[in-house]
């Protein structure tokens, strides 16, 4: 049988009652399947016997001790007990054992009785001592179980113990007498796997460390492989025909009229989308890159493609002020090419709604871009064939997916100006292909960030004032828009005030989502134009807002962003030729997550290795906005580690479903069994992928 076929519950096994059966589900462990894919978070190398004696300072003691004496100290008449090893007496050594809250061992610890001894010791006052230990009294003809081995250590909770989880997993184990293998033997061989019985079993009691660590390859192989499988199986794109990369004549004379060349990244996601768009099934594809790589142009001209096959593109974008930038900059490259390209947000009055509404079914507008309100029951597209949805991750799937059904099955590109690393976009798009622009234009210069403690903020002030005095532009941003009398943290209604008088007579501007689509939209225009000197803001500039003159991002209060917004945001300025700054200004008494998040800031400027580092420091769950869902619950496999592994399981995915999409061969049965038990269950499996 298959490991994930053990559907008993755990409350069946002998010792397992109420309180234990509370305590694993609080660990998500309620069937015999969930305790074997319990995974151990270390282990305890037991095998080697290390004497009291051969231990200098510190370390770990695994040996047969005798107890030479028991006493009591200190004002709270701590148990203190002093053994020593029983086959050593030529460099005989004394180990104290402190029995912090264990005093009750003063009737077990008993002198001239023999135990078996595991413990970490250390040097304290010239005398070994431990208050981490374990001792098993035995017999001398039978050392006790632990003894020999290298011992399973899980995540505990409420009234379980580590003995209590060892016993039930022996228990469910000694139940079968063979677990099948989960993946084809042409890929156990290929990748040298560990049968899945053995795995199982050496997981939870290796022969050795190396064991382990075999038994966790095999078994995060199988994870892996069914997340792409279940992903890349079930996806919109179901066929693996190829297209061709033929570029329009409409896309050859915009791109010639550039004055500039693309970069090389960006032509190769757009011979990407050419591929897919002229495949004959439709195309699933995220366009990710760092801010300001140029993801909006290459969106624009795929749109072109799509246009000049006779189709209409929509464009949606999360926010009014973000979906206006974007039609005012598509307007101005590609209305002199004879693209109609036209607006529709929810306070666009009904006067200009209808008309707008008859020309789209009509076919009269190329190129509709909005929010929202795009996938409302009455806008009618006449022939919907290309989908753009930028910062994709604003949007839920049934969001996307009522945008998509105004086509028949048109081809859609999600884009993204948060770079995921490449472990969680396989692992989050499974079902698509990635295209990634990791080079900038041309000219750019790297910004460079400051970190601003309270005490140097006079500094900061001034090093803004001297780009003022250049003719160049601020942002300065701030967590709050009111202030708040129960903290210290600066708002943008106060220090909008305060840096009046900090540069007087330099224009300036607040702004924040609480003032209206119109006016939020005339101050970015004014900044834009140059009229207004820095801007005063919440984070609601931290996407879309494009001013090449801008040289300073100032963010207060930055230990309360996350990598990602402080990413984005300092994406605000850098965006021409001209040197950039990013000013970090931090309160003290920072926390430890927070003074690594600054400084990763402050090492790079590459948004992958930063999306890296938040992926290590909050982990996939919290990024997504998935941490409750069972997604990101892999028990083997690991996002940050196992790249490789990731990629060469997508990779034997997409080669059997493009050589056996039927998962007919007799190698591909086991397969087809595996997702037919994922497809019946109705829990989560460690392998399930929830939509």
């Amino acid at each position: 049988m298959f490991i994930r076929e053990l559907s008993e519950p755990v409350s069946n096994l002998t010792g397992v009652g109420k309180a234990a059966r509370l305590s694993y589900a609080a660990l998500g462990v309620m069937t015999f399947s969930d305790l074997l894919n319990f995974t151990p978070r270390a282990y305890e190398d037991r095998s080697k016997v290390i004497q009291i004696g051969k231990q200098d300072d510190s370390g770990l003691v695994n040996t047969f001790v005798v107890v030479k004496s028991s006493t009591f100290f200190g004002a709270k008449h701590i148990l203190k007990v002093v053994v020593t090893d029983i086959a050593a007496p030529d460099y005989e050594r004394n180990l104290s054992l402190l029995c912090f809250n264990r005093n009750f061992l003063k009737d077990v610890l008993k002198p001239g009785r023999k135990f078996y001894l595991y413990a970490t010791v250390g040097l304290n006052y010239g005398e070994l001592q431990s208050s981490q230990f374990e001792v098993i009294s035995f017999k001398d003809d039978e050392p006790p179980a632990e003894f020999g081995k290298i011992l399973p250590i899980y995540p505990l909770s409420g009234t379980l113990g580590q003995k209590s989880i060892r016993r039930d997993v022996k228990n469910v184990l000694s139940r079968v007498q063979r677990f099948e293998d989960e993946v084809p033997q042409s890929l156990m061989e290929r990748y040298k796997l560990m049968s899945f019985d053995s795995a199982i079993r050496q997981i939870h009691n290796p022969d050795s460390i190396e064991m382990s660590t075999m038994a966790r390859r095999t078994l995060a192989f199988g994870e892996l492989f069914y997340l792409q499988m279940a992903a890349r199986r079930n996806g919109v794109r179901a066929s693996y025909a190829k297209g061709e990369d033929k570029i329009s004549e409409v896309e050859k004379r915009f791109i010639d009229s550039l004055s500039f060349k693309l970069t090389p990244d960006q032509l190769k996601a757009l011979s990407e989308i050419r591929i897919d768009m002229s495949s004959g099934c439709p195309m699933n594809r995220l366009l990710q890159g760092d801010v300001g790589s140029g993801k909006t142009l290459v969106a624009w001209i795929a749109a072109l493609h799509a246009i000049d096959s006779g189709g209409q593109v929509a464009f949606m974008a999360p926010t009014e002020l973000l979906a206006r930038q974007h039609a005012e900059n598509a307007a101005k490259l590609l209305e002199p090419l004879g693209i109609r390209v036209s607006f529709l947000t929810g306070s666009v009055a009904p006067k200009q709604r209808a008309p707008l509404l008859e020309a789209l079914k009509n076919r009269e507008i190329d190129i509709l871009i909005g929010t929202h309100a795009l996938f409302s029951r009455n806008v009618e597209f006449g022939n919907l064939k290309f989908v753009i949805i930028d910062e994709q991750h604003r949007f839920g799937v049934q969001q996307r997916l009522a945008l998509m059904n105004k086509g028949q099955t048109p081809d859609v590109l999600l884009m993204t100006a948060t770079p995921i690393p490449r472990t969680l976009a396989l692992t989050m798009f499974g079902d698509m292909n990635v295209s990634t622009i990791n080079t900038m234009p041309p000219g750019r210069l790297p910004i460079i960030t400051h970190l601003v403690p309270e005490k140097r903020r006079d500094e900061m002030y001034k090093a803004i004032g001297v780009e003022f005095s250049r003719g160049h532009q601020a942002y300065f941003v701030y967590p709050r828009i009111d202030e708040n009398p129960d903290n210290a943290i600066r708002d943008v209604t106060t220090m909008f005030e305060y840096l009046k008088n900090v540069y007087p007579g330099i224009p300036s501007a607040l702004i924040h989502s609480r003032l209206d689509e119109e006016t939020k939209v005339g101050i970015l225009r004014d900044f834009s134009e140059g009229k207004i000197s820095y801007l005063v803001s919440t984070s609601v500039v931290e996407v879309g807002i494009d001013v090449a003159n801008a040289t300073c991002m100032v963010i207060d209060h930055s230990e309360l962003f996350g990598l990602a917004a402080l990413h984005q945001l300092r994406g605000r300025v850098g965006r021409s030729s001209l040197q950039s700054w990013c000013f970090l200004a931090f309160s003290d008494n920072l926390s430890d997550d927070a003074k690594l998040r600054l400084r990763t800031l402050k090492d790079t400027n590459d948004g992958f290795i930063i999306a890296q580092r938040d992926l290590d420091i909050r982990g996939a769950g919290e990024i997504t906005g998935m941490r409750q869902s069972g997604f990101f619950n892999l028990k083997y496999g690991n996002l940050t580690s196992d790249l490789t592994m990731m990629q060469e399981a997508r990779n034997c995915s997409d080669q059997i479903l493009e050589s056996d999409p039927g998962l007919i061969d007799a190698d591909h049965a086991v397969i087809k069994r595996i997702l037919a038990l994922d497809s019946d269950s109705d829990d989560s499996s460690s392998y399930q992928i929830s939509k």
